[in-house]
């Protein structure tokens, strides 16, 4: 794995975890559309990743089919969770500055901007 993949991934975390903590995205959002655009990862490997830095209580077995199939990619997921741990913390304490009305309107645009990019990229 290059420094650059490394560095890649952890900016993956932060962001998602920014977010997350900002406005409660993170995984499908943020996560499975950045591996598949920076890092070229096909959906399933994208999704059984995502589901791998959600481990503990969310996506355990569903992780596990993932991996028995070869379409989680261990320590991509690993690095990403870490850098997401941190990215949260520090979205959620900003989110908590802003008024509630803006909150609500950074979440819509925010779906309204990736859905716009994914139903229209190939």
């Amino acid at each position: 794995m290059t420094t650059s993949t490394i560095f890649l991934l952890l900016a993956i975390g932060l962001f998602a975890g920014f977010f997350s903590g900002m406005i409660g995205l993170g995984g499908g959002i943020i996560i499975i559309p950045a591996l598949i655009y920076f890092l070229h990862m096909s959906q399933y490997e994208a999704q059984g990743t995502s589901l791998g830095i959600m481990l503990p209580p969310i996506g355990l077995l569903a992780a596990w089919n993932y991996y028995k199939a070869g379409a989680l990619n261990l320590k991509f997921a690993l690095i990403i969770a870490a850098a997401f741990f941190i990215g949260g913390y520090f979205g959620s304490r900003y989110a908590l500055t802003l008024p509630e009305a803006m909150m609500r309107k950074i979440f819509a645009v925010s779906l309204i901007l990736v859905a716009i990019k994914m139903l229209w990229s190939k």
